[in-house]
């Protein structure tokens, strides 16, 4: 007896449906997925090479910013002890050097145009 059913007005065979690809078709298919793997891979390397170089960044400035603390926390145990870092007083007179620079400016503008005035 045939195996064919009759559905709906039509003849049915079991097995596989659609038509059979060719062999040039899996071949092409398979050099597809080679060519999509190599390349998937060649992102992935792409993005592990960024996050390791983000990361030893990173591990940089965490090491220059412990060294900086150290520093700090130095100067803050020598200030405990009555002592004034040398750093602190290079910051402190270069800031009252850069005051006494701008308001001696300030005096050399004010006496320009005060003398500017007194020749009309």
């Amino acid at each position: 007896m045939d195996d064919s059913k009759v559905i709906g007005g039509k003849v049915k065979k079991p097995g596989k449906r659609g038509r059979k690809p060719a062999k040039i078709d899996l071949k092409a298919k398979l050099e597809r997925s080679r060519q999509s793997a190599r390349e998937c891979r060649a992102r992935k390397k792409l993005r592990y090479q960024y996050l390791e170089e983000l990361v030893s960044s990173r591990e940089r400035a965490i090491c220059a910013l412990r060294e900086e603390l150290e520093m700090y926390k130095q100067w803050c145990m020598a200030m405990d002890q009555g002592k004034i870092p040398s750093e602190i007083k290079a910051l402190l007179t270069g800031e009252e050097q850069s005051k006494s620079q701008q308001n001696s400016t300030r005096h050399m503008k004010a006496g320009k145009t005060d003398a500017n005035s007194n020749s009309w």
